[in-house]
């Protein structure tokens, strides 16, 4: 049996079926967690705006028009809710977890975590705008056509925007 596309998923959705949410939220869950702890830098934040998120997909179903990626619309469902977050309160900062588990007297282990912590303190420390466009392009892989759709930027700003937070990093 042939994989339901995500449109096919969203109009079942809007007909009342959970199982087409339960099947999304299984699809796209990681996808929606990783790029909002990317953002807030905690999990537990992080899993309430994906709750958030999907939330808003189970009542947006019915207004779904598939000319646009879900995927996209996700995500910025997802940019929404982080920077409603962050302006509800300020970061607090926590201790850094290691990336990897390093093995006793790996020195190139311990070189690939501080180069990581590195990574991670510096993407934080970018302008909120650039951190967004940051995000979205390195880690998520999206393209500056994509972000500014996610973000309802231009496409110019979108350039500038991670020309420069790369010159920052």
């Amino acid at each position: 049996m042939a994989e339901s596309s995500d449109a096919e998923l969203m109009t079942e959705l809007a007909r009342g079926s959970m199982s087409a949410l339960a099947r999304l939220v299984e699809r796209h869950q990681q996808q929606v967690r990783t790029l909002a702890y990317r953002f807030t830098n905690r999990w537990d934040v992080a899993d309430d705006i994906a709750h958030d998120a999907f939330l808003r997909l189970l009542h947006a179903a019915t207004r779904y028009r598939p000319e646009a990626s879900l995927t996209t619309w996700l995500y910025r469902v997802v940019v929404n809710l982080c920077l409603d977050q962050a302006k509800r309160r300020r970061p607090r900062p926590l201790p850094d977890v290691p990336l990897l588990d390093p093995e006793p007297g790996s020195d190139e282990l311990l070189s690939q975590n501080e180069r990581a912590a590195a990574v991670q303190q510096a993407v934080r420390n970018l302008p909120e705008r650039q951190r967004i466009a940051i995000v979205l392009h390195r880690f998520e892989g999206l393209s500056h056509a994509e972000i500014a759709e996610v973000t309802g930027w231009s496409a110019s700003a979108v350039e500038s925007l991670i020309v420069r937070a790369y010159g920052q990093l």
